[in-house]
Formats: C-alpha cells, structure tokens, sequence
C-alpha cells in the first residue's frame, strides 16, 4: 500500500532531512507564507520533471524559483533598477519577479518552460529560508496540489492531494497570507502578471509608478497561474452571489448568514488566509459552491483573480497550477 509522505518538523533536523532529500532529487512539500509549495532541485532536470508528473502539471506552464535572498535571485537573472527597490521593500514576502534569464544560469529548461524569463521569489517563511540555506541553491516549487485545484494551505491539503507522489512534508502549519505571490514582469515597463499576496498599489507606490496588467494567452503563459481554469474545487461554483438557493453552500463576505464566512467584518486580508481552506471545507464534489461579492481592490484583486478561475469552465486544457 503507498505510504504517506514523511511529516518533517521545521527544527534544524528536519531542516536538515529536507535539503538531504532535495539534494537526492526527491520532491518535498515546504511551507510559505502564501501556500504550500512542491519543491525540487531546480537544477535537476529529472528532479523538476517529477513536480510535473507528480501534479499532472502541463510542461508549457513555467516553474517559480525560489532563492535565499536577493544575491540568489542576482545569480539567476538580470537586475535593474526596479528589482532592488522592490525586493528592498517586499522581500521575504509574497511577490515573483520575472527577469530574464541570465547565461550561465545553470537552471532545468523545464523550470522556464523554454522562455528567456525567470520568476524569482525570496519566501517569508522562517523554515523554507533555513532550507533554502542548508540547501544552498533555488528551489522550483509551484503549489503542492493536483493540477488545476484548490491550492493547499495545510499540510494536509497536501497529503490529501498529492500523498505518495511527495516524499515529505515540511510541517509548519497552516500558511498565513493564504493566496498565492503576486507576479510582476520587469521586462519592459512593470506589468503585473497575476494579482497576490503585495496588492499592486503597494507596488505602484513603491515603484512610483503605475502598474499596468497583462492578458495572457492560455496557450504560452508567462508565468504560473494564467491559465482560464486554475484553482478549482470539485464542486461548481456561483460567484457574485447576493441571494442564496436551495441546496448550495454559502461561502460569505461581510455580514452575510452563510455556512463559512471569508470575514464576518469585510477584511481582505482575513479573507484572503480564509479563501483556500473554506473551500477545501465546502467542497463535497456536489453543491453548488455560493459566493458573496468581494470587493475588487487591495487583496480583493487577488481573491476574485482565484474565485474567476476556479469558476470558468475545467475542460482539461485549461488547468493548471
């Protein structure tokens, strides 16, 4: 009977434990401050080829890396201007730039899905740094779930989703921000390429400038979480719901009756921790899974970019993760 994988405690030998099993070219689930990720050696092309075997994952959609720092990052990719104020000011925390790619970067192409960019991240996470530490080199590490579900904020979302296929478990607990990283293209002017954890006024008021968004196309997307279908219970879902029917279940926003609220007094960044684990427990795989409004600014962005794509329709190319 497959095992489960191994659950690490986020102390120095489970620290230890994780990078030994990296370094074999294993595929290990790590906490951040956003989700869970499922990661490998990103300079070990089988290695990055099981996270896309494991997670079902189609090969044309790129891998995130994440380093230790912004030395990590500089080693990887081109660094202007923007990149040290932005990593300055938001690094550890929820935001990928995507740069490109320096020569001699030493990378899988299957990180990079075959594109002349790179998305970069240093994660606020106090156990995935010391790992990335002790491992001493970037990890590729996109969500830790079946490709095209919900995303994992718990280790045992993970287990449940992924089981056998991992090798262990990077325990921390539940993850704080609960929506994946913002993603930012530095190629050209600053485009925002997914909405997450830093909204983008924040990245507007840093840069000094506004941010514009980019539409993507399904069929090459620029970096993780483009595709029409992303992020999906089993169940069907109604979003922008100011009335409730008979037989759904009753996601909230605000002081709504429901069965599982996002945040009883309408704040974004509760709901946005909330977001993820509420649907992991409202999905039975039958009900019509009843949303209320979010707001759409600050972290709403985000929420609603998640809430679209778990609601558009699953037929198989469209997923992704």
């Amino acid at each position: 009977m497959p095992q489960s994988p191994h659950r690490l405690p986020p102390d120095p030998s489970g620290i230890a434990r994780a990078a030994a099993l990296l370094r074999a070219g294993k595929l290990v689930a790590i906490p951040t401050e956003t989700v869970y990720g499922l990661a490998a050696d990103a300079r070990n092309d089988a290695a990055v080829a099981a996270i896309f075997d494991a997670k079902g994952r189609p090969s044309f959609n790129p891998l995130i890396a994440h380093v230790a720092d912004a030395a990590g990052a500089q080693a990887l990719v081109e660094w202007p201007a923007e990149a040290e104020r932005l990593a300055a000011a938001f690094w550890p925390g929820p935001l990928t730039l995507v740069l490109p790619l320096k020569p001699g970067h030493g990378l899988s192409p299957r990180v990079t899905a075959g594109l002349g960019t790179l998305g970069v991240r240093v994660p606020d996470q106090p156990a995935t740094l010391a790992l990335l530490r002790a491992f001493g080199g970037p990890l590729a590490a996109p969500s830790a779930n079946p490709s095209g579900r919900l995303s994992p904020t718990t280790p045992e979302h993970v287990i449940a989703g992924l089981g056998p296929r991992v090798s262990a478990v990077l325990d921390a607990g539940p993850c704080p921000v609960g929506v994946e990283s913002t993603i930012l293209a530095l190629v050209g002017a600053p485009h925002l390429l997914r909405p997450g954890g830093v909204p983008v006024e924040a990245l507007e008021q840093a840069l000094g400038t506004p941010v514009a968004a980019t539409g993507a196309d399904p069929a090459r997307p620029q970096a993780p979480g483009q595709l029409a279908s992303h992020y999906a219970p089993q169940a069907a879902l109604r979003l922008d719901a100011t009335d409730w029917r008979s037989g759904e279940r009753r996601l909230g926003f605000g002081p709504v009756d429901c069965d599982l609220n996002l945040s009883h007094a309408g704040d974004l960044r509760e709901a946005a921790t909330n977001l993820f684990p509420h649907l992991h427990a409202l999905d039975d795989g039958t009900h019509v899974i009843a949303v209320s409004p979010v707001p759409r600014h600050g972290l709403g962005l985000a929420i609603n970019d998640r809430l679209r794509r778990a609601a558009a329709p699953r037929g198989k190319a469209g997923r992704t993760a």
